[in-house]
């Protein structure tokens, strides 16, 4: 809103002047968004973790792999947005930057009321949630891949600080290393030297080329999905539409109706020996019929 709509964040920048308010909410959100220990992030992302750490079924250490590869590019994506965003000189337009100020109050008082569970939601629902009967009847858990009842028991080893010494084990694990990895990548990047994010993209281009296409996923939908729609769309516009209702029945009823007024409209000429000769024609018609039978 502030940047008239503008979502390219390579024409942002320096925003946190313009609008704390909004630049403190979303340093909020990213905290929770990378799981940093004690958001309410933290909590969901740091049990899923280590749930699957625990778990024992086929493929769990590779799905382990992936969920520790997907804190370090969550933390990374997530930091470039705050660092291009709020931070940095300007980079829009001069009439842009005369304009920019803070989002109205039916913006900002949503953005406070939400940034406050991001932080304290993970303290007050952890533990129902997690190990209580928050779902019980909605959820079913197989006790066979139980991973959770392990965690749980260490969980509530000291009731009351479980919470506290869950957020302090937080500091010591590979995804918190894996968080600041990914905080100081973006910071090598975006705020301490940005031309090292454009020798990075030519150097590695076909990378940079995969990501930034979204691995084929978006033109895959567009062709198949969104583009089939269109030509199914138009094919029954043209041959369903145009030629079978309007051209069929709608503009086909009228030029019937149309042939057969202009068939009737000889009937009708006013020439009284036009009308005589369809009398003796009708009469001699009738008389043929009535002999005949």
């Amino acid at each position: 809103m502030a940047m008239h709509h503008e979502q390219d964040m390579t024409k942002m920048g320096g925003l946190k002047k313009y609008m704390p308010f909004t630049f403190i909410t979303a340093w909020v959100g990213t905290l929770a968004l990378v799981g940093f220990p004690g958001a309410a992030g933290f909590f969901s992302k740091d049990m899923i973790i280590e749930a699957v750490h625990h778990a024992h079924r086929p493929g769990a250490t590779f799905a382990y792999v992936l969920v520790l590869c997907g804190v370090f590019v969550t933390s990374f994506y997530s930091f470039r947005l705050l660092f291009l965003t709020y931070y940095g000189q300007p980079r829009m337009d001069e009439h842009t930057r005369q304009h920019l100020h803070e989002s109205p109050a039916v913006v900002v008082i949503p953005l406070l009321l939400l940034a406050v569970p991001s932080l304290v939601a993970g303290w007050l629902y952890i533990d129902p949630m997690l190990f209580g009967k928050f779902f019980a009847g909605a959820i079913h858990v197989d006790p066979a891949h139980d991973a959770l009842k392990t965690l749980g028991v260490e969980f509530h080893k000291n009731e009351g600080f479980a919470e506290l010494r869950m957020m302090f084990h937080g500091f010591q694990t590979i995804p918190f290393l894996l968080l600041l990895g990914g905080f100081g990548l973006a910071w090598l990047f975006y705020i301490r030297d940005p031309r090292l994010a454009d020798m990075a993209r030519s150097r590695l281009q076909v990378i940079y080329s995969v990501l930034q296409r979204k691995y084929g996923f978006d033109d895959f939908y567009q062709a198949v999905f969104a583009g089939g729609a269109r030509r199914l769309g138009s094919l029954f516009w043209r041959y369903g539409d145009v030629k079978a209702i309007d051209g069929t029945v709608v503009n086909g009823t009228a030029r019937l109706i149309g042939w057969i007024a202009s068939v009737a409209r000889h009937v009708q000429s006013g020439y009284i020996y036009h009308y005589a000769f369809a009398m003796i024609l009708g009469l001699f018609l009738l008389i043929t019929f009535f002999l005949h039978r």
